[in-house]
């Protein structure tokens, strides 16, 4: 199935590239490498991207997606339109796809004798020339994996560097976005090409609701689709996700020593108003996954629990448990994260880790459109109970 989901996306893309020429755009191009983290974080960057790119005004170049595969050292660069569709993009801001962009108009707005990368301040790096170690303060972009595969891909290279501290990316307050215009003409500077994404992990709360124009593309929806009808016959169906492999136990350890550990502000909110982060939203165990459930199996008729994991899905584990419900478990078989992701956001009801990215992406696209979602040990359980104890008393 997967093998032919390749195939006709890429027939996708294709005629998407093919479409009819672009103006360009005297308000400028804001470009980037989707660089920090896997799916989950660089979904986070593209929101901020995208509000960035909104706020000076500037048409977004829609980056490829960087992806790693264990028998490959160097990244993949998948187009952004494999998975997802551009048009609803357009209904909220300008914007073009990378190799659009590249080579229809890069020749003309952006030549290779002007291309310079932007960054906060230098990414040091050593040269070797002539035999003696010397320091380039530079932005170095291209330096290590993936930023020289991300740049290569589309045979770009860098004359200079541009650092832009003190400015940040929060146009949404203040006169942010005028700094930006006052300093980077778009008459000057077409092209702002930064070697990391202008926007923030988390997702500013202020770009949360910029999802909604995050559209998976048809042939994801058509797979996602196919499986629940052949797989999970029996709707209503709840999702769920465990995120429970080694590198999480590791991450899972700074619990206790950071209040707001990677995507938690989505349930505990950006000013922790909501509590602290616990081990048991981290990692929850057997107990509470079981007991979440069944509350859910109580309150309507589900016949279905979808189980998307990065290590254990604990199918058996949990079918033992639900078989007095009656309860049908399945997991995507090969597994693919985006078509998980696809699935977990049609669901009737979706339990997710409240510190995962994976997560958050599947909550956003759920509250986009009003859907119900929930989280594991949260609200904290041991607090429930004492607020349950004050109000009978």
């Amino acid at each position: 199935m997967l093998f032919v989901l390749t195939l006709v996306i890429f027939k996708t893309v294709f005629s998407i590239s093919s479409a009819e020429d672009v103006q360009v755009d005297p308000n400028g191009y804001v470009m980037y490498c989707p660089c920090m983290g896997r799916f989950g974080n660089q979904a986070d960057h593209f929101l901020g991207a995208l509000g960035f790119a909104h706020g000076l005004n500037r048409t977004l170049v829609l980056p490829p997606w960087v992806e790693y595969r264990p028998s490959d050292v160097k990244s993949h660069q998948v187009p952004f339109n494999f998975y997802f569709d551009v048009k609803p993009l357009e209904e909220f801001h300008r914007v073009i796809t990378m190799d659009k962009f590249m080579e229809e108009l890069a020749p003309t707005i952006w030549p290779p004798e002007k291309r310079i990368s932007f960054c906060y301040m230098s990414r040091n790096s050593i040269l070797n020339k002539g035999g003696q170690k010397e320091a380039d303060k530079g932005c170095n972009a291209k330096d290590g994996n993936p930023f020289g595969p991300f740049w290569d891909t589309f045979k770009i290279d860098f004359v200079g560097s541009e650092m832009y501290a003190p400015l940040h990316f929060d146009v949404h307050h203040g006169s942010t976005a005028a700094k930006w215009l006052k300093k980077y003409p778009p008459d000057k500077w077409p092209v702002l090409a930064f070697t990391g994404a202008p926007g923030s992990f988390p997702v500013q709360e202020e770009n949360r609701a910029l999802h909604r124009y995050l559209k998976w593309s048809e042939p994801v929806r058509a797979a996602a689709m196919s499986f629940i009808h052949k797989e999970l016959p029996n709707a209503p169906f709840i999702g769920i996700h465990l995120r429970n492999g080694m590198d999480w136990v590791r991450a899972c350890q700074h619990i206790p020593e950071t209040k707001n550990l990677f995507s938690a502000p989505q349930c505990l909110g950006y000013n922790n108003e909501f509590g602290l982060a616990t081990p048991a939203m981290c990692m929850p165990n057997k107990e509470i996954i079981i007991r979440h459930l069944r509350k859910l199996l109580k309150s309507s008729n589900y016949e279905s629990v979808f189980v998307a994991s990065d290590n254990n899905h604990m199918l058996k584990e949990l079918a033992n448990s639900l078989k007095k419900n009656n309860i049908v478990v399945k997991k995507l078989d090969p597994g693919n994260p985006h078509i998980e992701l696809a699935i977990l956001g049609m669901s009737n009801h979706f339990v997710g880790n409240c510190i995962s990215s994976f997560t958050a992406f599947v909550k956003r696209e759920r509250d986009s459109r009003g859907l119900p979602s929930s989280f594991w040990a949260f609200p904290d359980e041991r607090m429930a109970k004492k607020s349950m104890q004050h109000d009978e008393f």
